[in-house]
């Protein structure tokens, strides 16, 4: 059971360190394109690629799951909101699931 708190420690001494380091060591605005645009992009892909394997498995096809993804995307790029996209893709996932 105290290894518990060692784990939790250790999490924390990591996150902490990974968001205040760049904090600490860059003191100049960044003025690179390149790295500018690499640093813009980085939350969304982290986001992404950490959403993506749990969309296919959360439901009881995978075929269910693409067509709400497939779907969802459509309406997001359309410019619906997120409880408008959510809600449809509850009903797609409900809709495919039913008839396959």
């Amino acid at each position: 059971m105290n290894n518990i708190y060692i784990y939790m420690f250790i999490m924390a001494a990591v996150t902490y360190l990974i968001r205040m380091l760049p904090l600490a060591l860059i003191k100049k605005k960044i003025t690179n394109k390149f790295f500018k645009s690499f640093l813009y992009y980085v939350p969304f892909v982290t986001l992404a690629v950490m959403t993506f394997p749990s969309i296919l498995s959360a439901t009881e096809s995978v075929w269910s799951a693409a067509a709400a993804f497939v779907v969802s995307m459509i309406i997001a790029y359309a410019g619906g909101g997120l409880p408008i996209v959510a809600g449809i893709a509850c009903v797609v996932v409900f809709i495919v699931e039913r008839f396959v």
